[in-house]
């Protein structure tokens, strides 16, 4: 991770999953609006889809595990080497992605297996994201000021992003805590996409002043402006399902009563027989 690339992954694979997971349950709270005057949604697919996002989420995680590992510069499951720990931080990453792997084996079998509460794997999503937190809160020790500040805003991020997730699990279906959570996935990617530029700026870009305040200043804005564009993004995303909810019911609906009338009508033409 010591790398653009080993901040752009992460960031990337927390972006899919954020904007899937906002997609997903800004459509289930409008099919449900709507299935008060038409019915249109099939748990069989919506199972399908969850186990489908259980698989997901270990490959991501498994390339995430094998990237720290297994490219060059990294460890090949090496963690004591003559006399001392060896690529701590390498470490830390494969944890992380490790914790995320658990989750996606947990909603695999919560969808598949009656063995275990749904709840479970967004108990285990909570987990994985206070283990993210936990592990970048102790990953920045000795670093340049600047370096520091960028992962703090990514602990805060993650600190948040989990108690939401806690209160997701205790209190079920919300779409509000569902949209607060993806927001804030969608966030966490965003922010590893800027720590790529900034600790780790392509060639002929000019690199950072990690010890200037004035960046610091700058990046508090900045992760602002993240978050705001965030949302805008959001409500883009609402109001399109919206619109393409309402005008596929509105056609269902329709034929549904075209055949309702011809069912009327032949029974009134067999009741004149």
């Amino acid at each position: 991770m010591g790398s653009f690339r080993g901040h752009a992954l992460p960031g990337t694979f927390f972006i899919i999953m954020g904007f899937w997971w906002c997609t997903k349950g800004i459509l289930k709270y409008v099919y449900k609006k709507q299935t008060k005057t038409c019915y249109l949604s099939s748990k069989t697919l919506l199972r399908r889809a969850e186990i489908w996002e259980g698989v997901v989420v270990i490959i991501m995680a498994f390339t995430g595990m094998v990237g720290e590992q297994f490219t060059s510069g990294g460890p090949f499951l090496t963690l004591y080497k003559d006399g001392q720990w060896y690529l701590l931080l390498e470490w830390h990453h494969t944890t992380m992605y490790f914790f995320f792997g658990l989750q996606g084996v947990a909603q695999i079998l919560c969808f598949t297996t009656n063995l275990f509460p749904l709840s479970l794997s967004k108990l285990m999503l909570s987990n994985a994201i206070f283990v993210e937190s936990f592990i970048f809160f102790n990953h920045t020790h000795g670093r340049e000021m600047l370096d520091i500040f960028v992962h703090q805003l990514l602990v805060f991020t993650t600190i948040v992003a989990g108690l939401v997730t806690f209160m997701e699990f205790l209190m079920k279906t919300n779409v509000l805590l569902e949209v607060l959570r993806s927001s804030l996935i969608i966030l966490q990617g965003t922010w590893f996409w800027q720590i790529s530029f900034v600790l780790y700026p392509l060639s002929g870009r000019p690199t950072w002043n990690l010890s200037d305040i004035e960046n610091k200043m700058f990046l508090t804005m900045c992760f602002s402006w993240h978050y705001g564009s965030i949302f805008v993004v959001i409500g883009t995303i609402y109001a399109f399902i919206t619109w393409l909810v309402k005008s596929r019911h509105r056609k269902v609906c329709i034929s549904e009563v075209g055949l309702l009338k011809n069912v009327e009508r032949e029974q009134e033409s067999e009741e004149e027989v």
